[in-house]
């Protein structure tokens, strides 16, 4: 009997992609997305698929029962806009998570995965920053998500979980027309459509770029590695990559990009990256993809699209 995944979000740049690879490793996929932000398209062929809001408690228990694991990945994914209205954010990211955690009880779920972020972390020094670093998030969203791992931490006993800290994950099927989330789509999608990048915010910030296969594969192998639960995990580099570098590094695939450095984004972090000591440890993790070889397959497919 094949193993039933539940994953939401499966119409988003990442929840798709796992979806994908989850089909072609022989598991049944449950898919489930309201579109609000996802697209459509994006869904792989072969799975069974519910436009539902999972903030709506009867809903989520209309899902099919027969679920061996639960990867959770809907939800608002920006920073910027969960203060456009902090009440819809905490719906989409914590209420959600909450009518999860009670359907996987009920049905007697293996595990829950649950995307988590760096932005939990908040205002941190200039040090690879590991999971033991007190969480004092700066915008709603983070707030959001860790409220989210506390509920996931209360309830463990009932359903093990992993909650992955992503750091700022990159590369092909990422949306080049949303403006508000994603440094790398946005950067490289002004670069692509007005050869000219704008930066809200200073050069010198820093962020941990991790390519979307590497997220994909660790994603996988929470569900393949049994053994690994109620785990919360950085998922990085551990890679120290100024804002500056990165722009450098996106304006090799262009016409030398002109660039405007100006304002600044709310809630955003100067600067983070990942101690990736457990993640490599837990999950067995030799390499995983230079910023160099991902942007290139990055700016690749942008171009083709």
């Amino acid at each position: 009997m094949k193993t039933t995944l539940l994953i939401t979000g499966v119409a988003g740049f990442i929840g798709s992609k796992i979806a994908e690879k989850a089909l072609e490793k022989g598991f049944e996929v449950i898919g489930i997305d309201d579109l609000s932000s996802g697209k459509k398209e994006q869904i792989p062929t072969g799975l069974e698929f519910y436009a539902y809001d999972l903030s709506d408690k009867n809903l989520v228990h209309q899902l099919p029962a027969k679920v061996d694991y639960i990867l959770h990945l809907a939800g608002q994914s920006s920073g910027e806009i969960s203060f456009d209205n902090p009440i819809s954010d905490l719906e989409k990211n914590t209420h959600s998570t909450l009518n999860l955690i009670q359907f996987g009880i009920k049905n007697k779920v293996k595990k829950i995965l649950y995307a988590s972020s760096m932005s939990v972390y908040g205002a941190v020094k200039d040090v690879p920053i590991s999971e033991q670093q007190e969480a004092l998030p700066l915008s709603c969203y983070g707030v959001g998500k860790r409220a989210s791992e506390q509920y996931l931490s209360i309830f463990g006993d009932q359903l093990p979980y992993i909650s992955y800290r992503m750091f700022n994950v990159y590369g092909p099927g990422q949306d080049l027309t949303n403006m508000r989330q994603g440094m790398v789509s946005i950067f490289l999608s002004q670069a692509l459509q007005s050869n000219a990048i704008l930066v809200k915010g200073s050069l010198d910030r820093f962020r941990d770029f991790i390519y979307i296969d590497d997220v994909v594969d660790c994603w996988l192998k929470g569900i393949e590695l049994t053994e690994l639960k109620n785990l919360t995990v950085n998922l990085g580099t551990g890679e120290r990559t100024e804002v500056g570098d990165l722009v450098n590094e996106i304006s090799r695939h262009f016409d030398q990009p002109s660039l405007t450095v100006e304002g600044s984004t709310p809630g955003d972090q100067f600067g983070i990256y990942a101690d990736t000591s457990l993640l490599k440890e837990s999950f067995q993790i030799d390499q995983l993809t230079s910023l160099k070889e991902g942007m290139k397959c990055f700016a690749d497919w942008a171009k083709s699209e």
